[in-house]
């Protein structure tokens, strides 16, 4: 994936993720692209212990990894912040 596809993909799936987790209200646009980079990652990176497939290039399956390894991050933070 290209670093465009990279960025449509976090800062989609990073919206999301923070409308789903409650925290659109205090993220920013770019917050919500780090978050959904880094999401990307943390969810292939669990489906791969099960031997699912990743973030596999600009389309509904790397959304959905992403949005999954996103609350996964928000909810860490929200955690590790109280």
């Amino acid at each position: 994936m290209g670093i465009i596809s990279w960025l449509v993909v976090g800062a989609l799936s990073g919206w999301i993720a923070s409308k789903i987790m409650g925290k659109n209200s205090k993220m920013g646009w770019i917050a919500n692209i780090i978050v959904g980079i880094i999401g990307a990652f943390i969810g292939g990176f669990v489906l791969g212990f099960f031997g699912i497939g990743g973030v596999t290039g600009l389309n509904l399956w790397s959304i959905l990894v992403s949005i999954l390894g996103s609350c996964l991050l928000l909810f860490v933070i929200n955690k590790l912040s109280r």
